[in-house]
């Protein structure tokens, strides 16, 4: 199995300022989702030296935790630097609907509205206890969009697909916002890439994903 590796964003760590400041994405990048990629590599090769034998039953399980955790992370980290654009380059209009009509239409059809859709994922997002994930999955059992979140590092898991998550950790946004969550939300919606999120909503209604 070949190691996993960190990702490179795919714009500048001050690209997303005013609304995620250059500090705390070199740390969320270069640190934190370094430490889930360590952590997982390192999980798996030590469950790789294991035996088969009873004796080895906990450790088994042990690293199994190690690899969820970690390996989640890394999942959940990876999508979320392609879930986040520069403003102007998101597919946001300036009056604040979207561009890409699919995801709008989409939107609409089961949320009514793109503001409806909004505050119901803020509430899910500032429901959360502790650290996790919000999300915007699509349901592959009836193609319908749903708000989800995940605890930890938990990724999403079938039957849903992920569009966008956002991360509710306070590595996230701690270093900016301090300990008010409803101000993080509010500015991320301006760089959430609404772009990649039409494009994986298309190919997860075309089960590409």
């Amino acid at each position: 199995m070949s190691k996993a590796t960190l990702p490179e964003l795919p714009y500048a760590y001050n690209a997303l300022e005013p609304y995620i400041s250059e500090e705390i994405m070199t740390l969320h990048h270069k640190k934190h989702h370094q430490t889930y990629v360590n952590g997982y590599n390192t999980a798996v090769e030590s469950l790789s030296k294991l035996g088969d034998d009873g004796s080895a039953a906990r450790q088994h399980i042990s690293l199994q935790s190690a690899i969820k955790f970690n390996g989640g992370g890394h999942i959940n980290h990876s999508l979320f630097w392609k879930n986040l654009a520069p403003a102007g380059k998101t597919g946001l209009k300036p009056d604040g609907t979207l561009e890409t009509t699919v995801l709008a239409n989409t939107i609409d059809r089961d949320f009514d509205s793109f503001s409806k859709f909004k505050e119901r994922f803020n509430q899910a997002a500032l429901g959360i206890q502790g650290s996790g994930w919000a999300w915007l999955v699509l349901s592959t059992t009836n193609q319908r969009l749903d708000i989800i979140t995940t605890a930890n590092q938990d990724p999403v898991l079938p039957p849903f697909i992920p569009i966008f998550g956002v991360d509710m950790w306070e590595h996230a946004f701690y270093l900016q916002y301090k300990n008010v969550k409803p101000d993080y939300l509010s500015a991320i919606w301006n760089v959430i890439n609404f772009v990649e999120a039409e494009n994986r909503l298309n190919d997860g209604l075309s089960s590409k994903l």
